[in-house]
């Protein structure tokens, strides 16, 4: 008799605590992932956003243990994945990458879309082949059984003609195809959990569209958990019940969706808010001025203090600030709002 699963706390299926990832490169050590904490919800959507380099992708790669090691090192931090089959807690970042434990969850219970569909799936194999050797390795089933899942996949995802384009290579395909292939092949074994990083890149708008209503119909039918990686903030708005902002390799703010966008507390965040250009208004766009600091040069304090418009020296420049609670489930990293400052 199997036993009951453990209580879980706010039915939390991920957590990401105090994460800490560096590369050591020639030129010095980057800290690509410098503290982040978030959680994911089972059967909800996390959408984490961000400008290209801040850590969303990197945070992604570790919770299936695939930082290229070296040059990247996982150096603090936890991601415990709560399985719901038994209630065990798991420590993904304490497995050895390569170990039996993280290849039963990679891929299976955990599983990723990854950015580029043409150089993720392996151009010397048919995509058959490709989702039949997921379903093999974690399903214990033949291939003639292997090869009916990976048709009904296909199907489900919408691919035309399924049964005759399991055969067919990569680069017989087009984007569109190739990134209902990945869905197919991420969702095969039927995962708790769905990282999808930037699964609509490079493809036409039209196309876009049919993949993120794919992937919302997907959830609704397997009960999955997605955690939804863009700096598009008007695919977040569309896709997710909760948002994490990062900047250089922090989550610096974090709440529900409709919190985010309509009471936006950071100045990264408004200042991204600020730059969506919306039709039919004369409103100029409000660039956030600036660019992005140097890995290597991070600046002290806020790392966003030197692009912020409310800047406080002597303050923001200082220390770090910590991640303070403004609302419900709603914490932002800023100087503005702790007690010391509200004050003034």
């Amino acid at each position: 008799m199997s036993a009951a699963p453990a209580p879980l706390q706010e039915n939390r299926l991920l957590e990401v605590k105090d994460l800490v990832i560096q590369f050591h490169l020639m030129d010095g050590v980057v800290p690509a992932v410098n503290g982040v904490s978030l959680e994911v919800k089972r059967g909800k959507t996390l959408g984490v956003v961000g400008e290209s380099g801040c850590g969303k992708s990197v945070t992604a790669l570790a919770m299936l243990g695939l930082v290229p090691n070296p040059p990247g090192k996982v150096v603090g931090g936890q991601i415990v994945f709560h399985r719901w089959t038994t209630g065990e807690a798991i420590d993904l970042t304490r497995l050895p990458p390569m170990g039996s434990e993280i290849r039963k969850i990679r891929g299976n219970e955990i599983a990723m879309i990854f950015q580029e569909p043409m150089t993720s799936l392996t151009p010397a194999y048919t995509i058959g082949a490709q989702i039949m050797e997921a379903i093999t390795l974690h399903q214990q089933v033949n291939k003639q059984e292997a090869r009916k899942r990976a048709i009904e996949m296909l199907d489900l995802v919408g691919m035309p003609q399924p049964s005759r384009t399991l055969d067919s290579y990569p680069h017989q395909l087009s984007g569109g195809m190739m990134q209902r292939a990945m869905i197919a092949l991420a969702l095969s074994c039927h995962p708790s959990l769905l990282i999808a990083d930037e699964p609509t890149t490079a493809l036409d708008v039209t196309t876009a569209a049919q993949i993120l209503e794919l992937m919302e119909k997907l959830q609704d039918d397997m009960g999955m958990a997605i955690m939804h990686i863009t700096h598009n903030l008007g695919v977040i708005a569309e896709v997710a019940d909760d948002v994490a902002v990062m900047y250089m390799g922090k989550v610096v703010e974090q709440a529900d969706v409709n919190t985010i966008f309509y009471e936006p507390k950071h100045p990264y965040t408004q200042g991204l808010l600020n730059s969506i250009p919306r039709i039919g208004s004369k409103k100029q766009l409000e660039p956030i001025r600036g660019v992005v600091p140097e890995p290597f040069a991070i600046p002290k304090g806020c790392a966003f203090g030197p692009r912020c418009p409310r800047f406080m020296p002597g303050i923001c420049n200082v220390v770090d600030p910590p991640p303070v609670v403004v609302g419900p489930q709603h914490t932002v990293r800023c100087y503005l709002y702790t007690e010391k400052e509200s004050a003034l």
